[in-house]
């Protein structure tokens, strides 16, 4: 019995130490590093041709309100790829004139009832007057009556006459609120917002849906002061995407006569064809603008490379990789002094120097003196 009992007690005791190992195991375990790539400090010329990252925007694009009130009656029906009928929606396309909803008509009906009522009891008392005015003008003519007499029965003429305008008016504003009960399509277009359902109570002013024409896009980027020189209105720019095969050809059409405070650029727009709806809002396209004639070596980092110093929240910084051991590296926050962008590049006055190596892609999800895996 001593030994079975000894022999319990040296289980337990090595079950017990081999637990407490694993625990220790486990907490030392080190989380794993964040992975980052880095770039290097380098020179560009600015005569040289820069890229410029353009986001692709309808080339109009619409909010569509309703004008009279009520509750949604019905909402246009559509089949889905599946057969199924169901409210039209979101990346729907519609053609110009297409009623997308409407709200119940019934007041509105009535109301041009009772103008049209109004206006047939107009026009009947109008002609009576009409009547009396022709035989009162007859007596007047002929001596039989006074001149106060045919000038009652010309008053009286002509507030009848008032009546039936005031009526027909009244029709014409019937009309046109019972018209907007419905909201149409302006234009041919897709529909990127829904905003109400079978049901809805809307007022005047109701956003209810949401409309983008894309038969014509525009690419929207932003060109620093030294190179707006380059794009004049009306020359002929290349756009090319990541998403899709080939190049597309549009026309600058609009250059903002201010640069935006913050970022120190120029927005431009560049309207392009685009009849098979092949660019999509929200894309991101690439413009390759030539430089100046006369340019001048700067020091650059990738505009990804650009933090805020969490101590410093007007700084501008980066975060340099010190040397490291294997495919690690410690960084450490560097304030920097920025000057013109060029493409996706943009100029360091101070605070860096030839050849440091800075996070250029995961530079938001790491910290001063963290230690990351440096990813090729």
């Amino acid at each position: 019995m001593q030994t079975r009992s000894r022999t319990i007690l040296l289980a337990a005791g090595a079950a017990a130490l081999a637990l407490m190992m694993g625990c220790g195991s486990a907490t030392s375990e080190a989380p794993p590093l964040t992975p980052v790539r880095l770039g290097k400090v380098q020179t560009i010329d600015t005569a040289q041709a820069n890229t410029y990252s353009a986001n692709i925007q309808p080339y109009e694009q619409v909010d569509l309100a309703f004008k009279s009130g009520g509750y949604v009656a019905s909402i246009r029906q559509v089949k889905d790829a599946n057969g199924h009928v169901r409210n039209i929606d979101q990346g729907d396309y519609v053609s110009k004139g297409t009623v997308l909803v409407t709200v119940q008509q019934d007041d509105y009906q009535q109301k041009l009832t009772q103008a049209n009522s109004q206006l047939t009891r107009a026009q009947a008392d109008r002609d009576r007057a009409k009547l009396s005015f022709d035989r009162m003008s007859a007596l007047y003519s002929a001596g039989a009556a006074t001149k106060p007499d045919y000038d009652n029965a010309n008053a009286q003429y002509q507030t009848a006459q008032a009546s039936v305008d005031s009526a027909q008016a009244q029709i014409a504003e019937a009309k046109i609120a019972l018209g907007y009960t419905e909201l149409r399509a302006p234009f041919n277009s897709w529909v990127v917002k829904r905003s109400v359902d079978v049901g809805a109570l809307v007022g005047p002013a109701t956003n209810g849906f949401s409309l983008a024409n894309t038969r014509s896009v525009k690419a929207v980027f932003g060109v620093p002061d030294i190179a707006i020189g380059n794009v004049p209105l009306g020359s002929t720019q290349t756009i090319t995407t990541d998403s899709l095969p080939g190049s597309f050809t549009g026309h600058v059409t609009s250059i903002s006569p201010s640069a935006d405070p913050k970022s120190r650029v120029f927005s431009v727009e560049v309207t392009i064809d685009n009849p098979g709806d092949r660019l999509k809002s929200g894309m991101i396209a690439s413009i390759t603008i030539s430089g100046p004639r006369r340019g001048r070596k700067v020091m650059v980092v990738p505009l990804t490379a650009i933090v805020r110093n969490p101590a410093e929240p007007k700084a501008f910084a980066v975060l340099v990789a010190e040397e490291g051991s294997g495919d690690t590296a410690k960084l450490h926050l560097q304030n920097v002094s920025l000057g013109d962008a060029y493409g996706n590049l943009i100029a360091v006055e101070s605070g860096v120097g030839m050849g440091d190596r800075v996070v250029t892609s995961g530079a938001t999800m790491v910290h001063n003196g963290d230690t990351v895996r440096v990813v090729p």
